[in-house]
Formats: C-alpha cells, structure tokens, sequence
C-alpha cells in the first residue's frame, strides 16, 4: 500500500481539479457554467503555474468543448473535460459519438437540475438525461470519493475504451469544504499509468477512418462493438476498484453498503443523500430497526446481478431518486432496479420516492420517516396508493 499521503481540506471542485492536475492530460477543453466552473478555473491556474504539460483551450461553447475533446481523444491524446446541466444538455449531440469512437474521455461534471424554470441547484436531471448516450456513470458522496473515482476513472475508461462521467451533487458538495487523503503525485502516475491508445488518427502505421457514413449494412454491428465493451465493463471496473484499494486503502465497489448485514428494510439511494441516511440508519437502529443503506455508485454500467444479490434478504426497499424520469412512472434508479430484480426469487417489497428536485433540502426527520413507512409497508401495516411518493413536495 502506498503510504504518502496529504490530509487537507478541500471542496470538491478543488478534489476533482486536484486529480485532474494529478492525471496531467494531454488536453482540456472546457466552457464555464456553474456550479463546474471552478473545476476547469482551477486547472487553469495549474496550466499558467506550469505544473501540468496540458495544453487547455478556452471555446465558445460546451458542444465545442466536447468536440475539441472528442477530436483531440481521436489523435491519441489523454484528454478531459468538465460540465454541469444545461451544459451537458449542450453536449449532448456529442457524446454518443465519443462512446461510438471508443474514446477514454474522463469528464468530472456537478450534478445540477436543468431547466426549465431556471435553476442552478442540485437534482440527477442532468447526468441522467444522458444514462443512454454510452458513458460510464459514477455518482460520488464526497469530496474523497469524487478526487478517488477521477483517479481510478482514468484507469477505468482506457481500459474499456469507453468515455466515463463522474459527477457530484452541485453545491452540496461541490462547494463545501471537508478533509480528505490526496495520494502522492508520483504514487498517482504509478497507478494510472502512460496512456497508449489502440488507435489514432496520426498513426500512420494503422490508418484508420472517423466520422464516416454508416448505413444498414454495418450500423448495428459497429454499435455492438460500444455496447458489448459497456457490457463487458463490470469487470474492468471490479478489477480497477481493488487495485485502487490494495494501493490506497480506499475501497469502492459498483455500490457501497452500512449495517446491510443484519438489515431487513433499506434504502437505495446516491450521491450526497448517502452521508445523511447513515445518520438516520443508526437512529433506526437504536429504536431496533433493522435499517441499512446502499448507496449506489456505478450508474452504468448497471449493476442488475450485484444488486439483486445485495437487496436479496430484505423485506422492504425504498428506492430514493433525485430526478424523475418524465414517464409517468418513478424515477430513473427505481426503474432500472426493478427491471435488475425482476427475475430475482428473493426480490424486496419495493416503493419509489423522489425527492430533491431543484435542490430541495432533504431534512433527517423526512429520511426517518421513509424508513418508518417501509418498515410497516414489510409487515404489511402500510399500503400506498401510488408507486411513488414525491417526498417533501407541497400539495
């Protein structure tokens, strides 16, 4: 295990710059919009200060961002870039096409609601308005986990070859302050390594063609190609996530579970919401509910066998979503959890909340009385009357 390590205090836009610094691309294209700008101003001041090799271009738009990024990934580079809500909208013509072109894209984004009305707090929108679009998603609790996931990020989409998201909750905890180990620069450059793409375009030893028109005669197969490394990415993600651990003493999985061992009702939750809902599971326990949590980690690739295995004990689980899916039914965690479980024997009572919306604050007593209501709903004291319940909102 590496054993250099700095304790400091940082917000985790300064954790996630932190690492970017750390990586050292070879380019950042990036465009401000809050609460991500001070990723990419931070970085900046690295540039100036001369302490990365990077070269990083200011564009016009966040679409140019990730397309100078895309281009740059295409010849061979190393290459970041960082984003939030309407900016991500922005992108979004873009981004499959990275996933498409196999490109490692490594993007910190700081999950904000997106319009409209107009809003710059934090909800899930964003980032899971794009959950097709062919990037990895990794949702962080705090300023450690966003500067440990940036890191292994790296690792991880060069070595599936498929772009990867790793977001924060906007303000939460992209702006508040809170210890965390920083890893050894020399221990960091050991652990992700020099990056040797497969291809690239200014290989002249293996030319190949990006961009090209592609009909029915080969589309589907091409697309196989992105879908079967996502489906293949589990692995590279478990095996990136141990070494990480047996190096750093840090360890991560798909998802990260409190007091599941003995725990007969749960919630299923991610990002911030987590470090809260720890709170409240101790509270439960100390009235002698078996509360737990699992606060998932990896959105995509989705975790359906793991998780099905994880929730298999339960009697009840509340699936907690910080965004709604817009389908008239729950909320995007909800439903790929339930699809996970659908063939499972061992499968939970399950109920739906979303909360949060816009940045609504989730207060103690409201997590508390989740778990109240799904502990009678296990033992069957409590029926709902719709499949989710929009917690905290106004009538």
């Amino acid at each position: 295990m590496a054993d250099k390590k700095l304790t400091v205090a940082r917000t985790g836009n300064e954790a996630m710059a932190e690492a970017m610094r750390q990586i050292n691309p070879d380019v950042v294209a990036a465009y401000p919009i809050t609460p991500a700008t001070e990723i990419a101003q931070i970085f900046a001041g690295f540039v100036a200060d001369g302490l990365v090799d990077t070269e990083f271009v200011t564009v016009e738009s966040e679409h140019s961002a990730m397309s100078a990024t895309i281009g740059a990934a295409a010849a061979g580079g190393r290459c970041m870039t960082a984003t939030s809500s309407q900016g991500l909208m922005l992108m979004a013509e873009m981004l499959p096409i990275a996933s498409a072109l196999r490109l490692p894209i490594v993007m910190p984004e700081v999950n904000r609601t997106i319009s409209a009305p107009i809003n710059i707090h934090c909800d899930h929108s964003d980032t899971m308005f794009v959950r097709d679009s062919g990037w990895m998603q990794v949702y962080c609790e705090d300023a450690q986990e966003a500067y440990d996931s940036v890191l292994m990020g790296i690792k991880i989409a060069e070595k599936v070859r498929l772009p990867m998201i790793v977001s924060t909750d906007g303000f939460i905890i992209s702006h508040c302050m809170a210890n965390m180990d920083l890893i050894d620069d020399r221990d960091v450059k050991d652990y992700i390594g020099k990056y040797k793409p497969q291809t690239w375009l200014l290989n002249p030893e293996k030319k190949i063609t990006i961009g090209c028109l592609d009909l029915q005669d080969y589309y589907f197969e091409h697309k196989m190609v992105a879908i079967d490394a996502m489906r293949n990415a589990k692995s590279v993600i478990k095996e990136c996530c141990e070494e990480f651990g047996e190096k750093f003493g840090r360890k991560y999985g798909f998802f990260d579970t409190y007091k599941m061992e003995d725990a007969e009702v749960a919630i299923l939750a991610m990002g911030s919401l987590a470090g809260t809902a720890k709170v409240v599971v101790d509270n439960m326990r100390k009235t002698g509910r078996k509360a737990g949590l699992i606060k998932m980690r990896v959105f995509r690739p989705f975790p359906a066998d793991e998780l099905a295995r994880a929730v298999s004990g339960l009697k009840a689980l509340a699936i907690m979503d910080r965004s709604d899916a817009m389908s008239g039914l729950e909320g995007p965690l909800a439903v790929e959890t339930k699809a996970a479980l659908y063939d499972s024997a061992g499968k939970p009572k399950i109920h739906s909340y979303v909360y949060g919306l816009g940045g609504r604050d989730v207060q103690i007593s409201e997590i508390e009385n989740v778990y109240k209501d799904i502990c009678d709903f296990a033992q069957a004291k409590k029926k709902f009357g719709e499949n989710v319940t929009y917690l905290g909102v106004r009538e």
